[in-house]
């Protein structure tokens, strides 16, 4: 499907230590590093927030590590979409532009249409190959989260740019089957090599395994039903309604109840919300810590939550967190209509969809997961399965295999 000669360059908006990078970016480069010849060198571009950025210390030793494998990292500056990010990448653009020709780049793979709408760009003025990953909508994600106005130049210029990638991509790999319907009606687009690949998950990582003793003792957790969270408040997520969650939780399990938050929301913002419910605030443990770790928090839950906003584009985006929580065996308590994931969960009897922003509703989401709990070994078992059938690495590798793989059948 890919032009068999030259090297790739791998567009993101995201820093190098972000999880998306981490967990959602890197793991793919590499199986594309594994699919095609070694003589073909992989770039990737990254988009440093200041409060993360790679140091030049660390950009240099991680280039060294990869050189062997015929690889190299470019940070820049993060810019937030909008004008200023416009100019910026103006200026970029003549940068980019003789990296492509002086690297011999004959195809830019881009993660998410942000990413995308620059790397269409510089296809066109390049004429390399575009491919789109994590395929999903953004300019109007942005509009029903509140952070544009409809009708802006930030949504105009990105929705646009959505638009003719999705015209030019050589391949789309969606986050979900439904991103080709939603091509078709909102761009006008009907694709032909389009893909499926939701957020895969290391399983390995991400496996089932005994409530970590020591974090048991430290949090005060031993002997306690505990829902877990991963995740921020507010934005794309809900806010309010996780702590009235949280506090019907709280009333069906008394004191054996807890709940373990892993966010880098601020204890006073936490405190606030519990006692807005009257909540007491020992209930709620907070803490943010590296992506590595949080297996290690994960294994203390006995189920969890996925709090999203169910506005119209997240049908169409995947979550992370959900392989994440499945591969780990949790069941999931998660808004209706987002991704293809609570349709999952409904079919599989994995966990509980519930309309958070209804009392009643969550009232009865609570009766539900008491219920589901009374089976938890088999139905740790069978949410494992779910995890392997939708998350697992698998899926991921079959698609580059397709898209690349028979431009080095040499």
């Amino acid at each position: 499907m890919i032009e068999v000669t030259g090297n790739i360059l791998i567009f993101s908006q995201w820093s190098f230590k972000d999880a998306l990078v981490q967990t959602y970016t890197l793991p793919y480069v590499d199986m594309i590093r594994q699919i095609i010849s070694p003589h073909r060198k992989i770039l990737l571009i990254t988009a440093e927030q200041q409060h993360i950025a790679l140091s030049k210390g660390e950009t240099d030793m991680i280039n060294k590590e990869w050189a062997a494998r015929n690889m190299r990292v470019l940070p820049e500056p993060y810019e937030r979409f909008g004008l200023k990010k416009i100019l910026a990448s103006t200026g970029n653009l003549f940068k980019w532009y003789w990296l492509i020709k002086r690297e011999n780049i004959k195809t830019i793979h881009a993660f998410c249409t942000p990413a995308g709408g620059i790397a269409y760009i510089l296809s066109k003025l390049t004429g390399t190959q575009l491919v789109i990953d994590s395929y999903e909508p953004h300019a109007e994600a942005m509009v029903e989260n509140g952070t544009w106005r409809e009708g802006g130049l930030a949504f105009r210029i990105l929705f646009s740019l959505e638009k003719k990638q999705t015209q030019k991509a050589k391949a789309l790999i969606g986050t979900t089957a439904g991103m080709r319907q939603y091509a078709a009606e909102k761009y006008g687009v009907r694709v032909k090599n389009f893909f499926v690949k939701p957020a895969c998950v290391d399983m390995e990582k991400f496996s089932p395994k005994e409530k970590d003793t020591h974090l048991l003792k430290e949090l005060e957790l031993e002997n306690k039903t505990v829902c877990v969270y991963a995740g921020k408040l507010g934005g794309i997520y809900l806010k309010a309604e996780v702590f009235d969650f949280i506090k019907a939780c709280y009333d069906s399990w008394k004191d054996d109840f807890r709940f373990l938050m892993l966010t880098n929301a601020s204890r006073e913002e936490i405190d606030a919300e519990c006692s807005r419910v009257g909540l007491p605030g020992e209930v709620v443990i907070s803490r943010y810590v590296s992506h590595s770790e949080i297996p290690a928090y994960l294994s203390l839950g006995d189920f969890a939550i996925n709090p999203v906003k169910p506005v119209p584009t997240k049908r169409y985006c995947t979550s992370i967190k959900d392989g994440e929580y499945w591969a780990m065996g949790l069941p999931v308590v998660i808004s209706p209509d987002i991704s293809d994931d609570s349709g999952i969960i409904e079919k599989e009897k994995i966990g509980v969809i519930v309309n958070f922003t209804q009392k009643t509703e969550i009232a009865r989401a609570v009766l539900e997961i008491k219920e589901l709990l009374k089976f938890k070994n088999s139905l740790r078992e069978a949410i494992v399965h779910v995890a392997e059938r939708y998350r697992s690495y698998a899926i991921a590798h079959s698609i580059y295999q397709k898209i690349y793989s028979s431009s080095d059948a040499e």
